[in-house]
C-alpha cells in the first residue's frame, strides 16, 4: 500500500468537512437572528394547532425494547454474509465460527429473556 492509495479517501474527508462547514456558516448568515415568533417557531402539524407539551415522558421500557431490537436485528443481519461465505468455503473452521456466533446470540437472548427485559408490563 502506498500513500497514493489513500488520496481519494483524503479528498472525500476534506470535501465532507468543507461542505459541513459551509452549511453551518450559511445557516448562520442566512438564518433568522433574534426574530423570535412563538407561532412561527411551533411545529406545523397539518394546520391543527399544537396541543399539550412537547416534553411528554416515555417509559424506559420503550427505549430498552428498541435497543434490544436493534441489537438482535444487527446480529441476525450478520448471519447472511456468514452464510454466503459458508456456501463457498470448504473449511470446517467457518462452520465453527458460525456455530459460536449463533450460540453467543442465543446465550444473550436467554439472558435478556431471564432478566425480564422482554416482559411488557
Amino acid at each position: 500500500m502506498e500513500v497514493s492509495d489513500f488520496v481519494p479517501v483524503l479528498i472525500q474527508v476534506c470535501l465532507a468537512l468543507l461542505i459541513g462547514a459551509a452549511i453551518i456558516i450559511a445557516s448562520g448568515v442566512v438564518g433568522q437572528k433574534g426574530r423570535k415568533n412563538r407561532i412561527k417557531d411551533t411545529a406545523y402539524e397539518c394546520g391543527v394547532p399544537p396541543a399539550g407539551t412537547s416534553k411528554t415522558r416515555f417509559a424506559v421500557k420503550f427505549y430498552v425494547t428498541a435497543m434490544l431490537f436493534i441489537l438482535f436485528d444487527i446480529e441476525v443481519v450478520f448471519l447472511y454474509p456468514i452464510g454466503v461465505i459458508l456456501k463457498d468455503a470448504d473449511s470446517v473452521f467457518v462452520l465453527g465460527e458460525l456455530v459460536v456466533f449463533v450460540v453467543l446470540l442465543l446465550v444473550a437472548f436467554v439472558y435478556v429473556w431471564r432478566k425480564g427485559a422482554l416482559d411488557w408490563r
